[in-house]
């Protein structure tokens, strides 16, 4: 198993722990780029794909740990544009 899928199981599995990094490797692996939105974004931060399609997040802080709901957030946007099959 790569290390790219074992980041995906991991983030699949809707950890506890995940951190901005590590989801925005996963994110990452399925084709988005961070989007810098310049000096007065704040903690704002905008995931896009060459097709267009748009995450929106807010990076955590002071914490560098993902809240579950973003998490799942994330997971159902990338099931709707079927990049993720339903379990």
């Amino acid at each position: 198993m790569s290390r790219k899928s074992k980041s995906i199981d991991r983030f699949l599995s809707i950890p506890n722990d995940l951190t901005w990094e590590e989801l925005v490797s996963v994110l990452a692996a399925f084709e988005y780029d961070e989007m810098t939105k310049g000096k007065t974004a704040g903690s704002r931060r905008k995931f896009v794909n060459a097709g267009s399609d748009i995450i929106l997040l807010h990076k955590p802080h002071p914490a560098n740990v993902v809240k579950t709901y973003a998490i799942r957030q994330v997971i159902d946007h990338l099931k709707s544009k079927g990049l993720l099959k339903d379990e």
